[in-house]
C-alpha cells in the first residue's frame, strides 16, 4: 500500500529536511492542496530536494486556469522530479470558481473530460511532435511552435487522477484517467458497495484492467500515540463528517451507513452556523464507519481493517513510527486483489 502525508503549510525554507526524513521513514507520496497555498510552488522544491518521493496534488483546482498552463506546469514538474509527478484535479463548487476565480462555470463532469483530453492532447503534442489540434465546447488549442515547446521528458507524460465523489466524476476517472482520489467523507460500506462496483464495471466495460488504475482515499484515519492525542483527533474527525454531511450532495454516503435522515438534520442546523449542536449529532459508531481508528501501535491493525484490499494508497499522520509504516505498506490493496 502506498502511503502519502501533506506538505501544504511547510515553511519552504524546512521543506528538503522534512522530505529527506519523510524518505528515511519509509513515506511513498507527498500531497499539496489548494487552498491557501498555491500546490505546485511546493512540489517544484520537492522535485529537487527528493530521491523517491512521488509528487502529487491533491488537489489542484482544475478550472482556475487554462489546461495549457496545467499542461506545462505538470509537464515541468515531471521533468524536474526524473518522473516522479502525478497531476491530481479537482472541480471545486461553482461558487468558488466563479467568485474566487472569475472563471466560468459548466457542469463539471463534461468540462473535467474535456480539461483532461486537452491536457493530453498539448502533452501528446510535445511528446510526438505531431500538430496540436483541439477543439471541444469549450476549448481550442492549435497554436504551438518550437519556441514554446518544452524540453522533452525521459519517460511518459504524467499520470492524471481526478477528485470524485458522485457517479458521473468516478466514470469519467474510471474512463479517462489513472486514478481517483476519494473524499475523506466516505464510510467503508459506502466505498466497498458503491463506489467501487461503479469503478469495476467502468474500467471493465473500456477494456482497461483494476490493476493499473490507482485508488486513494476513501474515509478519514483517526490515529496518535496516545489515547488523549487520539481522541482529539476523533473529535476533529466527527465535526468534519458534520460539516460534510450537512452537503445535499452526500447524503447517499449517509444513506449508505443508514444515517438516512441526518443529513437535513445538519443541513437545517447550518444555516443557523449551530456547529456545535451539528456535531453533537454524530456519534461514535457513525465515525467508526468513516474513520480507521488506533493509536500508533494498533494503526497497521485499523487501516488493513478499513481500507485492505479496497484502496491503493492513503494519508497518514506524518508523525507515525517508521516501524508502524514499514507494516502499513505491506498491507494489500485493490490493485493487487
Amino acid at each position: 500500500m502506498k502511503i502519502a502525508t501533506s506538505i501544504t503549510g511547510i515553511e519552504y525554507q524546512d521543506l528538503p529536511d522534512h522530505l529527506a526524513h519523510l524518505e528515511a521513514m519509509g513515506f511513498t507520496s507527498v500531497t499539496t492542496q489548494e487552498n491557501r497555498l498555491n500546490p505546485f510552488l511546493p512540489l517544484s522544491i520537492a522535485a529537487a530536494s527528493s530521491r523517491s518521493l512521488e509528487l502529487r496534488t491533491s488537489v489542484a483546482i482544475a478550472f482556475a486556469r487554462s489546461p495549457m498552463v496545467t499542461a506545462q506546469i505538470a509537464w515541468e514538474l515531471s521533468r524536474a522530479s526524473g518522473g516522479r509527478f502525478i497531476l491530481g484535479l479537482g472541480s471545486q463548487v461553482k461558487s468558488h470558481i466563479e467568485r474566487r476565480f472569475s472563471q466560468p462555470w459548466s457542469a463539471p463532469a463534461s468540462r473535467m473530460k474535456e480539461v483532461i483530453q486537452a491536457v493530453k492532447a498539448i502533452w501528446h503534442s510535445w511528446h510526438s511532435g505531431e500538430r496540436l489540434d483541439f477543439a471541444s465546447e469549450h476549448f481550442s488549442f492549435n497554436l504551438m511552435t518550437p519556441n514554446f515547446t518544452p524540453p522533452p521528458l525521459e519517460g511518459s507524460p504524467p499520470p492524471i487522477h481526478i477528485a470524485a465523489v458522485g457517479p458521473a466524476m468516478l466514470r469519467l476517472a474510471a474512463r479517462e484517467c489513472d486514478g481517483v482520489m476519494l473524499h475523506a467523507f466516505c464510510s467503508k460500506g459506502y466505498l466497498k458497495d458503491t463506489i467501487l462496483p461503479l469503478l469495476n464495471t467502468t474500467l471493465e466495460q473500456h477494456g482497461r484492467s483494476r490493476s493499473d488504475f490507482e485508488i486513494s482515499g476513501g474515509g478519514f484515519v483517526v490515529t496518535g500515540e496516545t489515547e488523549e492525542q487520539m481522541r482529539r483527533q476523533f473529535e476533529w474527525v466527527r465535526s468534519r463528517i458534520a460539516f460534510y454531511g450537512s452537503t445535499p450532495a452526500y447524503w447517499p454516503v449517509l444513506d449508505a451507513a443508514g444515517q438516512s435522515g441526518l443529513g437535513q438534520e445538519l443541513l437545517t442546523l447550518s444555516k443557523s452556523q449551530a456547529w456545535d449542536t451539528m456535531t453533537a449529532l454524530i456519534d461514535d459508531d457513525v465515525v467508526h464507519e468513516f474513520a480507521a481508528v488506533g493509536t500508533y501501535d494498533a494503526l497497521p491493525t485499523a487501516i488493513e481493517h478499513y481500507f485492505g484490499g479496497l484502496t491503493d494508497s492513503i494519508a497518514i499522520d506524518p508523525a507515525t513510527p517508521a516501524e508502524q509504516v514499514k507494516k502499513i505498506r505491506s498491507l494489500s490493496t485493490g490493485a493487487a486483489a
